[in-house]
């Protein structure tokens, strides 16, 4: 079942999506559909429209509030910090760090750097992985390259998601004051699944961006980081979507 969601998941992503859409649009087309030339141009001109940058702005600009960063003027004392798991490339001739993706290594230094922040504080580092590595142990040799004592590093290495991230954590943070470290486009639904685990978090979010500052001449040329972004919003959008209606099916889960 899981891999199943992910599959789907990530069928449904922009490029995999409008890339078949088109595919299938232009394989009709050759069997004398004219009607399927439009529909394959329309699936390429929406595939190249979100890859700019002037069009990924529009579209995360609301989506990233700065609100969501961490401000330690305004929070004297921190028991717990969280970084949540998420991108890795296994590979065991590798250090830790280039074995960590850039989203996880986002992450974890914001995480690192409240450590450093808040001395009295506990790390946790979460996430799974594949290949016997896993997001949280990458993240937890890092961390203690980075000058974390170990004594202070927790991992929680079984969560393939937020909700299990959230459902595993929940003993170890209920009643604490908690920072959640997770990506700005991420943190809404990361809020809301630790919030159902009785858990009130601090957002410390990280990974903004800003394709508004680029110059011009790039403002309409197609990006894969304005691609990836948009496909990181839609995986939050499709994200929320199922965690609502697996709550409208059944108001005890996630």
């Amino acid at each position: 079942m899981f891999a199943l969601k992910k599959l789907v998941g990530s069928l449904l992503m922009p490029l995999p999506l409008l890339g078949l859409f088109t595919l299938l649009a232009l394989f009709s087309a050759f069997k004398g559909r004219k009607f399927s030339l439009v529909i394959a141009c329309l699936g390429l001109s929406t595939l190249l429209a979100i890859s700019t940058p002037f069009v990924a702005n529009l579209i995360l600009k609301n989506n990233e509030p700065a609100t969501l960063s961490f401000h330690p003027s305004k929070h004297p004392e921190l028991d717990k910090i969280v970084v949540l798991g998420c991108d890795i490339n296994p590979n065991p001739a590798l250090s830790a760090n280039n074995q960590l993706g850039n989203c996880a290594l986002t992450r974890l230094v914001e995480g690192v750097k409240l450590a450093k922040h808040y001395p009295k504080s506990q790390l946790i580092v979460s996430g799974g992985g594949y290949e016997n590595i896993t997001n949280s142990s990458l993240m937890h040799q890092t961390a203690i390259d980075l000058g974390i004592d170990k004594n202070r590093l927790i991992q929680n290495p079984y969560a393939m998601d937020t909700a299990q991230e959230a459902a595993l954590l929940a003993p170890k943070l209920v009643d604490f004051k908690v920072a959640l470290v997770t990506s700005v486009l991420h943190m809404p639904r990361a809020q809301s699944l630790f919030s159902v685990e009785g858990i009130t978090s601090i957002p410390a979010a990280t990974d903004f961006h800003n394709f508004a500052a680029f110059p011009l001449h790039k403002q309409f040329v197609p990006n894969a980081q304005a691609l990836l972004a948009v496909t990181q919003y839609c995986h939050e959008m499709i994200g929320t979507a199922w965690i609502a209606v697996r709550r409208w099916l059944d108001p005890e889960a996630l």
